[in-house]
Protein backbone atom coordinates (compact mmCIF):
# COMPACT_ATOMS: atom_id res chain seq x y z
CA UNK A 1 0.00 0.00 0.00
CA UNK A 2 1.42 3.39 -1.00
CA UNK A 3 2.37 5.61 1.82
CA UNK A 4 0.19 8.92 1.05
CA UNK A 5 1.27 10.95 3.87
CA UNK A 6 3.22 14.47 2.37
CA UNK A 7 6.67 15.04 1.99
CA UNK A 8 8.10 17.22 3.97
CA UNK A 9 10.37 20.17 2.78
CA UNK A 10 12.48 21.72 5.55
CA UNK A 11 14.23 24.49 4.36
CA UNK A 12 16.47 26.76 6.78
CA UNK A 13 18.66 29.74 6.52
CA UNK A 14 21.51 30.71 8.64
CA UNK A 15 21.02 34.65 10.57
CA UNK A 16 18.35 35.72 8.16
CA UNK A 17 16.59 38.58 9.85
CA UNK A 18 12.75 38.62 9.60
CA UNK A 19 12.36 42.08 7.96
CA UNK A 20 14.00 40.35 4.51
CA UNK A 21 11.33 39.12 2.84
CA UNK A 22 9.09 41.42 -0.13
CA UNK A 23 5.61 40.29 0.60
CA UNK A 24 6.02 40.81 4.21
CA UNK A 25 6.34 44.29 4.38
CA UNK A 26 9.55 44.93 3.06
CA UNK A 27 9.46 46.18 0.23
CA UNK A 28 13.36 47.07 -0.54
CA UNK A 29 14.23 43.33 -0.28
CA UNK A 30 14.44 41.40 -3.85
CA UNK A 31 12.49 37.99 -2.89
CA UNK A 32 10.27 37.33 -5.67
CA UNK A 33 10.42 33.28 -5.03
CA UNK A 34 9.55 33.38 -1.21
CA UNK A 35 6.90 36.06 -2.05
CA UNK A 36 5.37 33.15 -3.94
CA UNK A 37 5.45 30.88 -0.69
CA UNK A 38 3.79 33.88 1.13
CA UNK A 39 1.21 34.41 -1.62
CA UNK A 40 0.39 30.75 -1.40
CA UNK A 41 1.11 29.98 1.73
CA UNK A 42 0.68 30.54 5.75
CA UNK A 43 3.53 33.57 6.99
CA UNK A 44 3.93 33.28 10.98
CA UNK A 45 5.00 37.11 11.76
CA UNK A 46 5.16 36.21 15.49
CA UNK A 47 7.64 33.57 15.25
CA UNK A 48 11.12 33.86 17.73
CA UNK A 49 13.55 31.11 18.26
CA UNK A 50 15.02 29.60 21.57
CA UNK A 51 18.31 30.89 21.76
CA UNK A 52 20.30 33.82 20.43
CA UNK A 53 22.81 31.24 18.48
CA UNK A 54 23.08 29.01 16.11
CA UNK A 55 23.32 25.36 18.09
CA UNK A 56 21.26 26.09 20.71
CA UNK A 57 18.45 27.33 18.25
CA UNK A 58 18.58 24.61 15.97
CA UNK A 59 19.08 21.95 18.44
CA UNK A 60 16.18 23.09 20.31
CA UNK A 61 13.70 23.29 17.04
CA UNK A 62 15.16 19.70 16.26
CA UNK A 63 14.15 18.27 20.07
CA UNK A 64 11.24 20.29 21.05
CA UNK A 65 12.83 21.51 24.03
CA UNK A 66 14.48 24.86 25.53
CA UNK A 67 18.15 25.21 25.63
CA UNK A 68 18.66 24.36 29.32
CA UNK A 69 16.65 21.06 28.94
CA UNK A 70 18.70 20.03 25.73
CA UNK A 71 21.46 21.01 27.29
CA UNK A 72 23.15 22.48 24.34
CA UNK A 73 23.60 25.89 25.29
CA UNK A 74 26.51 27.52 22.99
CA UNK A 75 27.76 26.07 19.46
CA UNK A 76 30.10 22.81 20.06
CA UNK A 77 27.93 21.43 22.49
CA UNK A 78 27.18 17.72 21.77
CA UNK A 79 24.46 17.05 20.08
CA UNK A 80 23.16 13.79 18.76
CA UNK A 81 19.35 13.05 17.84
CA UNK A 82 16.08 14.92 16.70
CA UNK A 83 12.84 14.36 16.23
CA UNK A 84 14.02 13.33 12.56
CA UNK A 85 14.47 9.54 14.34
CA UNK A 86 10.98 9.71 14.97
CA UNK A 87 10.08 10.44 11.19
CA UNK A 88 12.69 7.43 10.33
CA UNK A 89 10.96 5.05 12.26
CA UNK A 90 7.89 5.81 11.14
CA UNK A 91 8.56 5.49 7.26
CA UNK A 92 9.42 8.82 6.27
CA UNK A 93 13.11 8.77 4.15
CA UNK A 94 15.28 11.54 5.61
CA UNK A 95 17.64 12.98 3.98
CA UNK A 96 20.28 16.11 4.85
CA UNK A 97 21.61 18.81 2.26
CA UNK A 98 23.47 21.57 3.41
CA UNK A 99 23.67 22.76 7.13
CA UNK A 100 22.50 21.60 10.82
CA UNK A 101 25.15 22.49 12.76
CA UNK A 102 24.73 19.16 15.18
CA UNK A 103 28.34 18.67 16.88
CA UNK A 104 29.72 16.22 15.79
CA UNK A 105 28.72 17.61 12.14
CA UNK A 106 28.69 14.33 10.55
CA UNK A 107 25.66 12.66 13.76
CA UNK A 108 23.16 10.77 11.76
CA UNK A 109 20.47 12.77 13.41
CA UNK A 110 17.57 10.34 12.03
CA UNK A 111 18.75 11.15 8.76
CA UNK A 112 19.17 8.05 6.44
CA UNK A 113 21.81 10.26 4.21
CA UNK A 114 23.51 13.22 5.06
CA UNK A 115 25.80 15.70 2.50
CA UNK A 116 26.88 18.60 5.03
CA UNK A 117 27.78 21.75 4.63
CA UNK A 118 28.61 23.91 7.08
CA UNK A 119 29.72 27.27 8.45
CA UNK A 120 31.52 29.40 5.61
CA UNK A 121 34.23 30.11 7.86
CA UNK A 122 34.49 27.73 10.66
CA UNK A 123 36.66 28.41 13.51
CA UNK A 124 35.78 27.56 16.64
CA UNK A 125 34.43 23.46 16.26
CA UNK A 126 35.36 21.24 13.36
CA UNK A 127 37.83 24.17 12.17
CA UNK A 128 39.83 21.09 9.81
CA UNK A 129 36.12 19.96 8.94
CA UNK A 130 36.58 19.16 5.41
CA UNK A 131 32.60 18.94 4.26
CA UNK A 132 31.15 18.50 0.67
CA UNK A 133 31.40 22.28 -0.10
CA UNK A 134 35.33 21.94 0.87
CA UNK A 135 35.67 18.54 -1.10
CA UNK A 136 34.27 20.18 -3.72
CA UNK A 137 36.21 23.19 -4.37
CA UNK A 138 39.50 21.03 -3.70
CA UNK A 139 38.36 19.06 -6.64
CA UNK A 140 38.37 21.60 -8.66
CA UNK A 141 41.82 23.55 -7.73
CA UNK A 142 40.21 26.02 -5.77
CA UNK A 143 41.46 27.69 -2.53
CA UNK A 144 38.06 28.30 -0.33
CA UNK A 145 37.26 32.12 0.55
CA UNK A 146 37.76 32.63 4.20
CA UNK A 147 39.04 34.88 7.02
CA UNK A 148 42.66 33.49 6.70
CA UNK A 149 41.95 35.24 2.68
CA UNK A 150 40.18 37.59 4.03
CA UNK A 151 42.56 39.08 6.50
CA UNK A 152 45.23 39.52 3.91
CA UNK A 153 42.80 42.43 2.63
CA UNK A 154 44.45 45.90 3.16
CA UNK A 155 41.21 47.25 4.41
CA UNK A 156 39.95 44.23 6.33
CA UNK A 157 39.17 46.10 9.70
CA UNK A 158 37.04 48.05 7.74
CA UNK A 159 34.89 45.92 5.62
CA UNK A 160 32.34 45.09 8.53
CA UNK A 161 32.30 41.40 7.25
CA UNK A 162 31.19 42.28 3.35
CA UNK A 163 33.40 40.98 0.84
CA UNK A 164 32.65 40.29 -3.09
CA UNK A 165 32.45 36.75 -3.60
CA UNK A 166 35.42 36.22 -6.84
CA UNK A 167 35.30 32.87 -7.50
CA UNK A 168 32.87 30.83 -9.86
CA UNK A 169 29.40 31.37 -9.36
CA UNK A 170 28.67 27.86 -9.04
CA UNK A 171 31.06 27.38 -5.98
CA UNK A 172 29.41 29.87 -4.11
CA UNK A 173 27.97 27.94 -0.60
CA UNK A 174 24.73 29.16 -0.99
CA UNK A 175 24.58 28.06 -5.07
CA UNK A 176 25.99 25.08 -3.95
CA UNK A 177 23.71 23.14 -1.62
CA UNK A 178 20.99 24.97 -3.77
CA UNK A 179 22.28 23.00 -6.70
CA UNK A 180 23.06 20.39 -4.75
CA UNK A 181 19.27 20.10 -3.36
CA UNK A 182 18.24 20.34 -7.22
CA UNK A 183 21.02 17.61 -7.69
CA UNK A 184 19.55 15.00 -5.52
CA UNK A 185 15.97 15.60 -6.24
CA UNK A 186 16.59 15.16 -10.12
CA UNK A 187 18.81 11.95 -9.68
CA UNK A 188 17.47 10.37 -6.75
CA UNK A 189 15.03 7.68 -8.38
CA UNK A 190 10.84 9.02 -7.23
CA UNK A 191 10.15 4.99 -6.73
CA UNK A 192 10.77 4.80 -3.28
CA UNK A 193 7.15 3.89 -1.93
CA UNK A 194 8.08 6.25 1.23
CA UNK A 195 7.53 9.69 1.91
CA UNK A 196 10.54 12.32 1.92
CA UNK A 197 11.58 14.17 4.46
CA UNK A 198 14.30 16.44 2.95
CA UNK A 199 15.69 19.05 5.23
CA UNK A 200 18.29 21.73 3.24
CA UNK A 201 20.59 24.22 5.12
CA UNK A 202 21.84 27.22 3.46
CA UNK A 203 24.74 28.61 4.87
CA UNK A 204 24.16 31.92 4.32
CA UNK A 205 23.48 35.47 5.18
CA UNK A 206 25.48 34.38 7.83
CA UNK A 207 29.06 36.01 7.44
CA UNK A 208 31.29 36.56 5.41
CA UNK A 209 28.72 38.46 4.23
CA UNK A 210 30.00 37.44 0.26
CA UNK A 211 27.60 37.52 -2.23
CA UNK A 212 28.54 37.70 -6.08
CA UNK A 213 28.84 41.35 -6.15
CA UNK A 214 26.16 41.38 -9.52
CA UNK A 215 23.79 40.54 -6.67
CA UNK A 216 25.21 43.53 -4.36
CA UNK A 217 24.85 46.22 -6.70
CA UNK A 218 21.27 46.25 -6.95
CA UNK A 219 21.31 47.22 -3.36
CA UNK A 220 23.98 49.36 -2.94
CA UNK A 221 21.73 52.92 -3.77
CA UNK A 222 18.88 51.46 -2.41
CA UNK A 223 17.23 53.36 0.98
CA UNK A 224 18.04 50.55 3.51
CA UNK A 225 15.99 50.67 7.02
CA UNK A 226 19.39 51.15 8.84
CA UNK A 227 18.69 52.09 12.41
CA UNK A 228 20.08 55.56 13.80
CA UNK A 229 22.43 54.21 17.12
CA UNK A 230 22.18 56.60 19.77
CA UNK A 231 25.04 57.26 22.57
CA UNK A 232 21.79 57.80 24.99
CA UNK A 233 21.07 54.02 23.90
CA UNK A 234 24.25 52.72 24.31
CA UNK A 235 24.90 54.07 27.35
CA UNK A 236 21.76 52.38 28.66
CA UNK A 237 23.06 48.99 27.67
CA UNK A 238 23.47 46.09 30.40
CA UNK A 239 27.42 46.20 31.18
CA UNK A 240 27.71 42.35 29.03
CA UNK A 241 26.54 44.10 26.33
CA UNK A 242 29.03 47.14 26.17
CA UNK A 243 31.63 44.58 26.48
CA UNK A 244 30.04 42.47 23.81
CA UNK A 245 30.30 45.41 21.48
CA UNK A 246 34.38 45.81 22.56
CA UNK A 247 35.21 42.49 21.80
CA UNK A 248 33.96 42.12 18.77
CA UNK A 249 35.09 45.58 17.58
CA UNK A 250 39.03 43.87 18.45
CA UNK A 251 38.06 40.40 17.44
CA UNK A 252 36.85 39.05 13.88
CA UNK A 253 34.45 36.76 14.60
CA UNK A 254 33.49 34.90 11.04
CA UNK A 255 35.34 37.74 9.11
CA UNK A 256 33.90 40.52 11.05
CA UNK A 257 35.31 43.55 12.72
CA UNK A 258 32.69 45.90 13.96
CA UNK A 259 33.57 48.83 15.01
CA UNK A 260 32.17 51.23 18.01
CA UNK A 261 30.83 53.50 15.73
CA UNK A 262 30.88 52.80 11.50
CA UNK A 263 30.63 55.00 8.87
CA UNK A 264 26.98 55.57 7.65
CA UNK A 265 28.93 54.05 4.13
CA UNK A 266 30.22 50.92 6.05
CA UNK A 267 26.74 50.46 7.92
CA UNK A 268 24.81 50.64 4.12
CA UNK A 269 27.49 48.37 2.02
CA UNK A 270 27.27 45.54 4.88
CA UNK A 271 23.19 45.77 4.72
CA UNK A 272 23.65 45.54 0.66
CA UNK A 273 25.91 42.64 0.58
CA UNK A 274 23.42 40.84 3.40
CA UNK A 275 20.23 41.63 0.96
CA UNK A 276 22.16 40.28 -1.94
CA UNK A 277 23.42 37.10 -0.43
CA UNK A 278 19.29 36.78 0.75
CA UNK A 279 18.44 37.57 -2.83
CA UNK A 280 20.61 34.72 -3.88
CA UNK A 281 19.11 32.37 -1.69
CA UNK A 282 15.82 33.41 -2.73
CA UNK A 283 16.62 32.59 -6.37
CA UNK A 284 17.90 28.85 -5.41
CA UNK A 285 14.44 28.63 -3.53
CA UNK A 286 12.35 28.53 -6.72
CA UNK A 287 14.74 26.32 -8.48
CA UNK A 288 14.14 23.85 -5.81
CA UNK A 289 10.82 24.40 -6.11
CA UNK A 290 10.70 23.57 -9.89
CA UNK A 291 12.94 20.79 -9.23
CA UNK A 292 10.27 19.21 -6.71
CA UNK A 293 7.63 20.26 -9.18
CA UNK A 294 9.40 18.27 -11.96
CA UNK A 295 10.10 15.36 -10.48
CA UNK A 296 6.76 14.65 -8.72
CA UNK A 297 6.67 15.90 -5.26
CA UNK A 298 5.20 18.75 -5.33
CA UNK A 299 1.69 17.73 -5.41
CA UNK A 300 1.55 16.03 -2.08
CA UNK A 301 4.06 18.52 -0.15
CA UNK A 302 4.36 20.61 2.54
CA UNK A 303 6.99 23.46 2.22
CA UNK A 304 8.66 25.07 5.25
CA UNK A 305 10.96 28.12 4.87
CA UNK A 306 12.43 29.73 7.97
CA UNK A 307 15.72 30.62 9.54
CA UNK A 308 18.11 29.70 13.12
CA UNK A 309 17.92 33.68 13.88
CA UNK A 310 18.93 37.23 13.10
CA UNK A 311 21.65 39.65 12.76
CA UNK A 312 21.76 42.94 14.70
CA UNK A 313 23.99 44.55 11.55
CA UNK A 314 24.92 46.79 13.39
CA UNK A 315 21.53 48.06 14.28
CA UNK A 316 21.58 48.67 18.19
CA UNK A 317 25.68 49.40 17.92
CA UNK A 318 25.99 45.13 17.54
CA UNK A 319 27.10 42.46 15.17
CA UNK A 320 25.68 39.33 14.97
CA UNK A 321 23.72 37.74 17.47
CA UNK A 322 23.96 36.81 21.14
CA UNK A 323 21.53 39.60 21.93
CA UNK A 324 17.92 39.71 22.78
CA UNK A 325 16.39 42.16 20.45
CA UNK A 326 13.84 41.04 17.82
CA UNK A 327 15.82 41.34 15.19
CA UNK A 328 18.12 38.28 16.67
CA UNK A 329 15.35 36.27 17.85
CA UNK A 330 12.50 36.74 15.60
CA UNK A 331 12.34 35.01 12.56
CA UNK A 332 10.21 34.38 9.11
CA UNK A 333 8.56 31.49 8.95
CA UNK A 334 6.22 30.49 6.10
CA UNK A 335 4.26 26.88 6.00
CA UNK A 336 3.21 26.52 2.02
CA UNK A 337 1.04 23.51 0.93
CA UNK A 338 -1.64 24.78 -1.51
CA UNK A 339 -5.00 23.24 -0.95
CA UNK A 340 -3.81 21.74 2.08
CA UNK A 341 -3.48 25.42 3.92
CA UNK A 342 -4.79 28.87 3.04
CA UNK A 343 -3.29 30.75 0.90
CA UNK A 344 -1.98 33.90 1.97
CA UNK A 345 -2.53 34.08 5.56
CA UNK A 346 -0.79 35.63 7.85
CA UNK A 347 -0.45 34.61 12.05
CA UNK A 348 0.22 37.36 14.06
CA UNK A 349 0.18 35.95 16.90
CA UNK A 350 3.25 34.61 19.12
CA UNK A 351 4.79 31.27 18.84
CA UNK A 352 8.19 29.73 19.20
CA UNK A 353 10.27 28.16 16.32
CA UNK A 354 10.76 24.89 17.77
CA UNK A 355 6.90 24.57 17.69
CA UNK A 356 7.41 23.34 14.42
CA UNK A 357 8.40 19.80 15.74
CA UNK A 358 5.28 18.37 17.11
CA UNK A 359 3.39 20.16 13.77
CA UNK A 360 5.83 18.33 11.60
CA UNK A 361 5.16 14.97 13.82
CA UNK A 362 1.28 15.46 14.08
CA UNK A 363 1.07 16.14 10.14
CA UNK A 364 3.33 12.80 9.22
CA UNK A 365 0.78 10.48 11.87
CA UNK A 366 3.43 9.91 14.06
CA UNK A 367 2.93 10.61 17.72
CA UNK A 368 4.23 13.33 19.72
CA UNK A 369 5.89 12.77 22.68
CA UNK A 370 3.96 13.90 25.86
CA UNK A 371 7.18 15.67 27.71
CA UNK A 372 7.73 18.33 24.30
CA UNK A 373 8.11 21.65 25.81
CA UNK A 374 6.71 22.48 21.95
CA UNK A 375 3.43 22.50 20.75
CA UNK A 376 1.71 21.86 17.97
CA UNK A 377 0.98 25.16 15.37
CA UNK A 378 -1.94 22.93 13.58
CA UNK A 379 -5.01 24.76 15.02
CA UNK A 380 -3.13 28.22 13.29
CA UNK A 381 -3.89 26.86 10.29
CA UNK A 382 -7.40 26.81 10.20
CA UNK A 383 -8.03 29.15 13.27
CA UNK A 384 -8.39 33.20 12.12
CA UNK A 385 -8.35 33.57 16.34
CA UNK A 386 -5.57 30.85 17.66
CA UNK A 387 -4.13 32.82 20.42
CA UNK A 388 -0.62 31.61 20.34
CA UNK A 389 1.57 32.10 23.38
CA UNK A 390 1.11 34.05 26.18
CA UNK A 391 4.87 34.21 26.76
CA UNK A 392 7.80 33.27 24.70
CA UNK A 393 11.20 32.46 26.21
CA UNK A 394 14.91 32.41 24.55
CA UNK A 395 18.17 31.77 26.31
CA UNK A 396 22.12 32.39 25.83
CA UNK A 397 25.09 31.03 27.59
CA UNK A 398 28.27 32.62 28.56
CA UNK A 399 30.50 31.35 25.66
CA UNK A 400 34.06 32.63 24.11
CA UNK A 401 31.73 35.81 22.67
CA UNK A 402 29.68 36.61 25.16
CA UNK A 403 32.30 36.73 27.86
CA UNK A 404 30.65 38.66 30.50
CA UNK A 405 27.02 36.90 31.15
CA UNK A 406 27.10 34.01 32.85
CA UNK A 407 23.43 32.94 31.63
CA UNK A 408 21.03 35.34 30.14
CA UNK A 409 17.24 34.99 29.59
CA UNK A 410 14.04 36.42 27.63
CA UNK A 411 10.77 36.26 28.18
CA UNK A 412 8.53 38.46 25.94
CA UNK A 413 4.78 38.99 25.73
CA UNK A 414 3.12 40.79 22.94
CA UNK A 415 3.31 44.00 25.11
CA UNK A 416 6.60 44.02 26.60
CA UNK A 417 10.20 41.89 26.96
CA UNK A 418 12.62 41.23 29.83
CA UNK A 419 16.01 40.65 30.00
CA UNK A 420 17.70 39.07 33.22
CA UNK A 421 21.16 38.18 34.16
CA UNK A 422 21.55 35.78 36.43
CA UNK A 423 22.86 37.04 39.80
CA UNK A 424 22.93 41.06 38.07
CA UNK A 425 21.23 44.05 39.59
CA UNK A 426 20.92 45.21 35.44
CA UNK A 427 18.95 43.94 32.94
CA UNK A 428 16.45 45.12 30.21
CA UNK A 429 13.11 45.94 30.09
CA UNK A 430 11.09 47.14 26.83
CA UNK A 431 7.48 48.49 26.28
CA UNK A 432 7.12 47.04 22.60
CA UNK A 433 4.26 48.97 22.09
CA UNK A 434 5.69 52.23 23.00
CA UNK A 435 8.81 51.66 21.77
CA UNK A 436 9.01 48.92 19.02
CA UNK A 437 12.67 49.03 18.16
CA UNK A 438 13.59 48.25 21.29
CA UNK A 439 15.84 51.64 22.22
CA UNK A 440 14.66 52.99 25.37
CA UNK A 441 15.99 50.26 28.43
CA UNK A 442 13.16 50.73 31.17
CA UNK A 443 14.48 48.62 34.09
CA UNK A 444 15.37 51.12 36.32
CA UNK A 445 12.00 52.88 35.74
CA UNK A 446 9.60 53.38 38.21
CA UNK A 447 6.91 53.11 36.10
CA UNK A 448 7.12 49.98 35.05
CA UNK A 449 8.22 47.84 38.02
CA UNK A 450 4.89 46.27 38.30
CA UNK A 451 5.39 44.86 34.64
CA UNK A 452 9.03 44.14 35.55
CA UNK A 453 8.18 41.83 38.35
CA UNK A 454 5.29 40.32 36.77
CA UNK A 455 7.75 39.03 34.15
CA UNK A 456 10.40 38.05 36.32
CA UNK A 457 7.89 35.97 38.61
CA UNK A 458 6.98 34.18 34.65
CA UNK A 459 10.45 33.90 34.59
CA UNK A 460 10.79 31.75 37.37
CA UNK A 461 7.40 29.65 37.23
CA UNK A 462 8.32 29.06 33.74
CA UNK A 463 11.78 27.57 34.96
CA UNK A 464 10.16 25.95 37.69
CA UNK A 465 7.50 24.30 35.20
CA UNK A 466 10.10 23.07 32.68
CA UNK A 467 12.01 21.23 35.14
CA UNK A 468 9.01 19.36 36.70
CA UNK A 469 7.69 18.57 33.02
CA UNK A 470 11.16 17.26 31.98
CA UNK A 471 12.95 15.84 35.26
CA UNK A 472 13.64 12.33 33.83
CA UNK A 473 13.77 12.75 30.13
CA UNK A 474 17.37 13.36 29.42
CA UNK A 475 19.18 10.25 30.64
CA UNK A 476 20.32 8.89 27.56
CA UNK A 477 18.63 11.65 24.82
CA UNK A 478 21.92 13.69 24.83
Amino acid sequence: MVDQRPNIIFIITDQQRFDTINSLGFDFMETPHLDRLVREGVSFTGCHVTAASCAPARASLFKGYYPHTTGILKNADRWRESWVELLNTSGYHCTNIGKMHSWPFETPLGFNERYVVENKDRYLEGRYYFDEWDKALRFRGLIKQQREQYRKLPDYDKQLGAFDWKLPADTHPDNFVGDMACWWLDAHPHTDPNPLFLQIGFPGPHPPYDPLPSYAEAYLDKRLPIMEVTQDELDNQPPPLAELRRHNSEIDHDSVIMPLNPTAAQRQRQRAYYCANITMIDEKVGQIMESLDRNGYLDNSVVIFTSDHGDCLSDHGHSQKWTMYDLITQIPLIVWSPGRYPAGKVVDALCQQMDLGPTILELANVDVPPTLEAVSLAEAFTDDDWPGREYLFAEQAKDGILTHAEFMTMVRTSSHKLVHFLDEPYGQLFDLHNDPREVNNLWDAPETATVKQQLLAELREWRIRSSLQTADLFQDYR
